[in-house]
């Protein structure tokens, strides 16, 4: 049992789940939290979240032997600098969740600082520290990207620190983490609000067009809800990788247009092809790089009370609900209910549940 004292710089979603997690397996861990919000510093301890609130974060830090820092990456380099000026404890281990890794490696060891850079790849539709979650890592990727003997020496001990997340140990360099993140999450968010900024352009010529949009394209674009700082940081951290994935994009969007002109049936047919039988072979409901849509779509009859059954039924096995919503799509006589779910034990049990227990049929999106 690890006996430490922790200190994590940042209460919203990953940084109070995390200290839940190492609570869980490691209750005589102390735990100092740190928020730039007062109103989240209250919470976190009237939740017993954390056992304190230092006054003073300098003297906190010095005292530390493990500081996480669970805040935008920007937010973060300011952090390790001012860090490097203070006399931290010998051996103390100096950890992140940021989503880009080269640019804060780099930095923390110009500093000759202890860092040994981390990502939970794991999330949730909604932020701060009311979203803490326990099971929010389980099973979701935990990517470590050491750069030296010291920090490969850190991975056991953090990993263990963080059993109670269940989650799945990955490590990386810096660079192919940066790599792969930015073609299968970073690249992803900035196509998702850049459709969302043209489907705006388009209201003001079409009025119509954002109800249209309610039903597939607000659900192809659910990413770009997504906090504009933490973004505006990690597309300047990872910005080489970025670039190169804009150009290449831009230049494949070229080619479309030109088998579009041209009307070459073949090229554009393999297009969806290849995309077609890339997508279906992609693992389905696993925790990956963009957060995973935990939602079961159940067809019920267009009849009053077929909603409040559904809901009924679920509570009575007190499965949480986070979301339900009503699909404008009609088949026959039946209406689509689309309900989400934290996570994928949930979805398993409430589809089980609904199929036993009503005459409704599920399945997943």
């Amino acid at each position: 049992m690890i006996e430490k004292n922790v200190v994590i710089i940042g209460l919203g979603l990953i940084g109070s789940s995390l200290a839940v997690c190492i609570k869980e397996i490691h209750p005589k861990t102390q735990i100092a939290g740190w928020d730039h919000l007062a109103q989240t510093r209250k919470t976190a301890l009237e939740k017993q979240l954390v056992d304190t609130i230092p006054d003073d974060l300098k003297t906190a830090v010095q005292k530390a032997d493990v500081i996480i820092l669970a805040v935008p990456v920007k937010t973060a380099l300011a952090y390790l600098k001012e860090f490097a000026s203070l006399p931290l404890k010998e051996g103390v281990v100096i950890t992140d969740t940021g989503s880009t890794k080269k640019e804060i490696t780099q930095v923390a060891n110009q500093l000759q600082l202890n860092f040994v850079g981390g990502h939970p790849m794991a999330g949730s539709h909604k932020s701060g520290i009311l979203a803490c979650d326990r099971n929010l890592f389980e099973n979701a990727y935990y990517i470590f990207t050491p750069v030296n003997k010291a920090a490969e020496k850190s991975i056991n001990f953090l990993q263990e620190l963080f059993s109670g997340s269940r989650a799945k140990y990955v490590t990386l360099s810096p660079e192919k983490h940066d790599e792969i993140t930015g073609v299968l999450s970073h690249f992803p968010h900035i196509i998702a609000a850049g459709l969302v900024n043209q489907a705006d352009s388009l209201n003001a010529q079409y009025p119509r067009a954002s109800q249209l949009a309610a039903g597939g394209f607000r659900d192809i674009t659910r990413i770009a809800s997504s906090d504009p700082q933490m973004w505006t940081d990690i597309l300047l951290s990872n910005s080489a990788v970025l670039l190169k994935l804009i150009d290449y994009w831009q230049d494949k969007m070229a080619e479309i247009a030109g088998w579009i002109e041209r009307k070459d049936s073949d090229k554009i047919y393999q297009y969806f092809e290849d995309a077609k039988d890339t997508r279906d072979h992609l693992p389905q409901i696993k925790k990956g790089a963009i957060p995973a849509f935990y939602d079961l779509l159940v067809d019920v009859p267009d009849e009053p009370g077929s909603i409040a059954v559904t809901t009924a039924v679920l509570a009575e096995e007190k499965i949480s609900l986070i979301n339900i919503k009503i699909r404008e799509t009609r088949l026959d006589i039946f209406g689509i209910l689309q309900l989400s779910f934290k996570n994928e034990k949930d979805l398993q049990a409430a589809k089980s549940c609904i199929e036993r227990k009503t005459s409704y049929k599920c399945r997943f999106k």
